[in-house]
């Protein structure tokens, strides 16, 4: 697998002269300055292109071209925001970039109710805590049937004893205050969405009222239907990606949970195997998100990857460990439900398999894989190890991603020597 790192543009702290010498090979980013909905031009994703190549790395994925809502829910305009998505692939495949990570989730990207969750070693991780999301839903954002959904709603612990969420949200409600809400909604609307989607940002004076709209556009939009719409919008840009030899590789939901009465249509073996069939072209394929799938109980993560490994054009390597009611956080790249040293085999396999396939281009042999969401460490203000003000985006620490992609390597060397693969750190002499 090539060693990647997602790098949010020359505004990012973290610099690709520090991701040169950490062993990263290649760039996962977009063009983040670029409107919802307008086309990326060949002239701005060739000079970032170039910007990348004169670090000596490559620019190896887009996460993400965003695909707007008009497309999800089925706007008036969805046909014309179609067509901008093709030009936008057409002129990425003309600068040598063929590979696009996307979501199909509806209004909320991936969600966590706490970005600095205390760990047991004094650093923190991102954190879900299904009680505080309910209590956002039924208490902040107050969204109609919110209440009813949650009394109803299954157990999400690994071992299914009974759990009262609403409950749980109800008594929440007695100790919340003005600044704890303003709090959570930063960490579900802002924090977490403002540089993913697009849709929010730190700006918006009344961003609950926004969210609220948003919502409201998925009216009437079941679980059949979006998926309907998924399969529609990528029926369209297949030709061009025949055409350009473009790799489309959805990201599972983050939770894989349906979440304010929303579908979530990436979230299970089912509904991958689901979406590969209703379009059976090869460029039609998966991120696999060891991350986002571990989090749900009902996901076994290690037969996922050995059975959408041949469709799989991308890989985020981290792992989720979840409690025993059902909350979840970011673990240790070594630890958690994800089983990274198994996965490691598996697409190392993969990558065998390709490359001794005389059918597969270079770039069907090219499987880029990142880290992904690391710890954020602490120390006295201003010491080497105080990441927690540093303006970095929700989980991509600097230092925690660092971390992560050292236990990674570690992982990868041990496998590629037993797969007989030549193992390369990329920086250093042989």
């Amino acid at each position: 697998m090539e060693r990647t790192w997602r790098w949010f543009g020359k505004k990012d702290k973290i610099t690709l002269a520090m991701l040169k010498q950490i062993g990263v090979e290649g760039i996962v980013t977009a063009l983040h300055d670029v409107p919802l909905g307008e086309v990326w031009t060949r002239e701005k994703i060739r000079e970032l292109r170039q910007y990348i190549e004169s670090y000596g790395m490559r620019w190896s994925v887009v996460e993400s071209l965003p695909v707007v809502e008009t497309i999800k829910y089925g706007g008036p305009d969805r046909d014309h925001q179609i067509e901008v998505y093709k030009e936008s692939l057409r002129n990425l495949s003309a600068e040598g970039i063929h590979t696009i990570c996307y979501n199909f989730m509806p209004v909320l990207d991936w969600a966590r109710t706490d970005l600095l969750h205390a760990n047991p070693n004094g650093a923190s991780n991102l954190f879900f805590s299904y009680a505080e999301f309910a209590y956002f839903d039924i208490y902040i954002l107050k969204r109609e049937g919110a209440r009813e959904e949650w009394s109803k709603a299954t157990s999400p612990s690994p071992t299914g004893e009974p759990r009262n969420i609403l409950e749980e949200a109800d008594e929440l409600a007695k100790t919340m205050t003005p600044e704890k809400d303003h709090k959570l909604v930063e960490n579900i609307i802002i924090k977490t969405q403002g540089f993913v989607s697009g849709n929010f940002n730190e700006n918006d004076e009344t961003p609950v009222e926004k969210f609220r709209e948003f919502l409201n556009l998925y009216k009437g939009v079941d679980k059949k239907q979006l998926r309907q719409n998924m399969k529609y919008f990528l029926e369209a840009i297949m030709p061009v990606c025949d055409e350009c030899n473009m790799n489309m590789c959805v990201h599972p939901d983050d939770p894989p949970i349906e979440v304010l009465g929303l579908p979530r249509i990436v979230r299970t073996e089912e509904d991958i195997q689901w979406m590969l069939d209703a379009v059976p072209n090869k460029h039609n394929g998966l991120t696999f998100c060891a991350g986002s799938l571990s989090a749900g109980a009902y996901n076994n993560v290690v037969d996922m990857a050995e059975k959408f490994a041949s469709r799989t054009h991308f890989v985020h390597l981290r792992s989720c460990h979840i409690f025993s009611n059902g909350d979840f956080t970011e673990a240790s790249h070594l630890g958690g439900r994800a089983d990274i040293i198994e996965l490691a085999r598996i697409f190392e396999k993969e990558g065998q398999r390709r490359a001794a396939d005389s059918q597969s281009s270079i770039l069907d042999t090219q499987l880029p894989m990142r880290v992904d969401h690391g710890m954020t460490f602490t120390d006295a203000p201003g010491g080497i190890m105080d990441e927690s003000s540093h303006g970095h985006n929700a989980g991509y620490t600097l230092l925690g991603r660092m971390f992560a992609l050292g236990q990674v390597q570690g992982i990868l060397a041990t496998v590629d020597r037993e797969l007989g693969i030549e193992y390369k750190q990329p920086g250093f002499y042989d």
